[in-house]
């Protein structure tokens, strides 16, 4: 191990292309590493750290770092950071002294930053009923051309459990919809660069359909901005996804607390409660691991204690 006489900031471009080219991973990846690494070299500045070299980080630091994501707010909801969250931040730092690590650069070891216990409630997945789905679906006004898109953005949504990355990065050419199909089932690269297939209900495939119909142009994405300049990129975006869903939720009536995401438990949530398992689940998420698809072991061990109570012989 060599003492590197550049400070920690000026490695965050390396670490980040060492994801790239050696860990492989996504541009979207390495957009979330920066962000949550800028929070730490915020952390730094604000201290007149700027110049702290990766052998002098000691755990006085860390755990002063620690305190600083314990005292921040979400910039949207002006509430504290989730612990969750926080564990985001931290993993992000750890995973930069495991780069180290791998250049043999003399650093604190990163299994020297523990990662926060999340409160019970943090670990509950919020969903939706079905009933609360449906008042959903139908609220976008199909008579306009930005109503018609989101009804079919909603209803994929909901029908496939993308992520909504993966919704954005859908293109024309993947929908072969023809005026026969019922049901469409499309191959994606999801989360990691892992490819997976995700099914279309007949239902999905109709408001698609409808929507398609009127495209005139010659835009690759599927989902097209119709705002801002005729020079700006048509493709939607993320946060204009987002945007899209909290309107609706909004208008419907239903919790304020909806995202894409929240569908996307939606969708896993209404599967379990017809009775199909975890690792079937695991493949239409496209989780990689188990462990992940086990946040929704609770539905079903809700649903079997309900069941127990109601049918059980000999309750008293």
């Amino acid at each position: 191990m060599k003492r590197d006489s550049r400070p920690i900031i000026e490695h965050i471009d390396d670490f980040l292309e060492y994801l790239d080219i050696e860990k492989g991973l996504s541009n979207k990846s390495q957009e979330t590493y920066e962000r949550f690494l800028r929070k730490f070299v915020k952390w730094l500045k604000i201290n007149n750290l700027e110049n702290l070299l990766p052998h002098e980080l000691s755990e006085e630091h860390i755990r002063k770092y620690r305190v600083f994501l314990s005292q921040s707010f979400n910039k949207n909801t002006q509430e504290p950071i989730k612990r969750s969250t926080q564990n985001y931040y931290l993993i992000a730092l750890r995973n930069l002294l495991n780069y180290f690590t791998d250049r043999d650069i003399l650093s604190l070891p990163a299994e020297k930053i523990k990662l926060a216990k999340s409160k019970s409630d943090e670990r509950i997945i919020k969903f939706l009923s079905i009933d609360q789905i449906k008042k959903l679906l139908e609220t976008p006004k199909i008579s306009t051309l930005a109503g018609l898109r989101d009804r079919a953005i909603l209803e994929t949504l909901f029908s496939t459990g993308l992520r909504v990355a993966e919704l954005t990065n859908l293109n024309r050419e993947q929908i072969k919809i023809t005026p026969e199909t019922k049901y469409l089932e499309v191959v994606i690269i999801g989360k990691g660069n892992r490819p997976r297939p995700v099914y279309f209900s007949k239902r999905a495939v109709k408001w698609v359909r409808k929507y398609l119909e009127t495209r005139k142009d010659k835009e690759k994405a599927l989902f097209i901005n119709y705002k801002g300049p005729k020079s700006a990129p048509k493709r939607l975006s993320s946060r204009s996804v987002e945007n899209i869903v909290k309107k609706y939720a909004l208008l419907a009536g239903i919790p304020i607390f909806t995202t894409p995401h929240t569908i996307r438990h939606s969708f896993a949530t209404d599967l379990l409660m017809k009775g199909i398992d975890l690792r079937t689940i695991q493949e239409f998420l496209g989780h990689k691991n188990i462990g992940t698809t086990q946040i929704y072991a609770h539905i079903t061990s809700r649903k079997l204690r309900d069941t127990h109570r109601k049918f059980h012989s000999l309750k008293e």
